[in-house]
């Protein structure tokens, strides 16, 4: 990992840890109560419609799985003392493990026992999702301690038909095109990887729920991997519409942002992320696509295609914590909580006023005195920067650049720059250019600012 950051925590990033403190002990898998305790908690901060997909529904090349439960799990010694315990930490217990009674010797129990020898006090997070299996993790020093015993091992767990759950909230937009923003919630006690990327996800919804957004915005808290293939499988008919598309995921670590670009590799969603944070003044790290990862592998597959990314603090199995006890409260901070999630809503909004403007008058240029506009911008103390931003604007609209464009060609902020183009549009001097048509009449704000 980089070198830490250092950031100051306000209201915001306060009340997303107070939300992944609530949700953290909930322990959820790919199915089951776990995630619909999880959605219900969602459903108090944002709207949220909650689906269910029942196992054995064929999704493409997978199967909905069976639904996994747990009640308790223990390892209990000779004298009856739980020595380990899944309601003092449900990483304990291998999620989804199939139901145990049994009493062995340590070696008979040895097999199914998992530690981390790297990080010896640290209990690692361990699944066996499509397997007939059951387990327990433990941190290395206390597998090390046990001594030689009858051990009482039982998992009151079921797995059984029942059904995948996934939440799905939309933001109707006034325009064409959707924005998807994909997170999971299939993560037991883990802070960072899971939990960070709702608390975010929530944020954002309220945000664009006090405005109209240009794009319509579709969100899904789903679990991780046969949740987008579900998904994907369910949903084909709106693929067609979705422009742009971020996972959030691992946004509340000291680390700097990462982008992982999508497949398409220049798409327009890798090229405002790259923008927004190149334009932060703060390190930041750009990856090549790769078809491991999260679920942006699925939403980019090559029958899928999609122009998704994923943006995070610190990758996936990059931080020691990774998959451990360790992450945890502590991991996660207010402040780059806050942070990450300011990164997203500046690429959101620089995505909503990303439009392709025509200049109506592209004869020379258009004498702006007559119209009011130097005495519009006169009073400001940017005036300069304005004036020069319309200039700008009249010269690159030409159908075939967009504000982003502009900005990086002008060096000029983009919101600077689309708000010279708004103010052109209003003065007939530019007509939108969006997919190929043309109107001269844009929405007041179509900004999420």
């Amino acid at each position: 990992m980089s070198m830490p950051e250092t950031a100051e925590a306000g209201d915001i990033g306060r009340e997303m840890h107070r939300l992944i403190g609530e949700l953290y002990p909930i322990c959820r898998s790919i199915t089951g109560d776990g995630v619909r305790q999880t959605l219900g908690i969602v459903q108090r901060h944002i709207p949220l419609t909650v689906h269910e997909v029942p196992s054995g529904t064929p999704v493409f090349d997978w199967t909905v799985p069976p639904e996994w439960n747990i009640r308790d799990a223990y390892v209990k010694n000779s004298r009856g003392e739980r020595v380990i315990d899944f309601q003092a930490l449900n990483l304990h217990v291998v999620n989804y493990s199939r139901p145990v009674r049994a009493t062995m010797s340590l070696d008979e129990l040895r097999p199914h026992l998992f530690s981390e020898p790297a990080h010896p006090d640290w209990v690692p997070y361990r699944t066996t999702y499509y397997q007939d299996s059951w387990g327990f993790c433990l941190s290395d020093r206390q597998l090390t301690s046990l001594p030689d015993d009858r051990y009482e091992v039982f998992i009151d767990s079921t797995v059984a038909d029942g059904s995948l759950t996934y939440g799905e909230c939309v933001v109707q937009g006034s325009g064409d095109g959707d924005i998807l923003v994909s997170c999971h919630v299939c993560h037991p006690s883990l802070a960072n990887d899971n939990l960070s990327g709702i608390a975010a996800a929530i944020q954002l919804v309220r945000r664009l729920l006090e405005r109209q957004p240009r794009h319509t915005f579709r969100f899904i808290f789903i679990p991780g991997t046969i949740g987008s293939i579900t998904w994907l499988a369910l949903n084909e008919d709106k693929l067609a519409t979705i422009r742009h598309g971020l996972v959030a995921v691992n946004l509340g670590d000291s680390g700097p942002m990462h982008y992982k670009k999508s497949r398409q590799g220049a798409a327009e969603i890798d090229q405002v992320v790259e923008y927004v944070l190149a334009g932060q003044g703060r390190p930041y790290t750009l990856l090549e696509f790769e078809p491991y990862g999260y679920d942006e592998r699925q939403f980019c597959s090559p029958g899928i295609n999609l122009p998704v990314g994923c943006l995070m603090r610190t990758p996936h199995g990059r931080f020691p914590e990774y998959h451990t006890s360790a992450d945890n409260l502590d991991l996660v901070q207010p402040a780059f909580l806050e942070q990450s999630l300011e990164t997203f809503w500046t690429v959101f909004q620089v995505l909503e006023s990303n439009r392709r403007y025509v200049n109506l008058l592209p004869k020379c240029e258009p004498q702006l005195g007559k119209r009011g506009l130097y005495d519009a911008i006169g009073g400001r103390s940017d005036a300069k920067q304005r004036q020069m931003a319309m200039l700008w604007v009249l010269n690159f609209s030409d159908g075939d650049h967009s504000v982003l464009d502009i900005a990086r060609r002008s060096g000029l902020d983009a919101a600077v720059i689309s708000d010279a183009a708004v103010t052109l549009l209003e003065h007939d001097l530019l007509a939108v250019c969006d997919d190929g048509g043309l109107t001269s009449t844009v929405r007041r704000g179509g900004s999420p600012a």
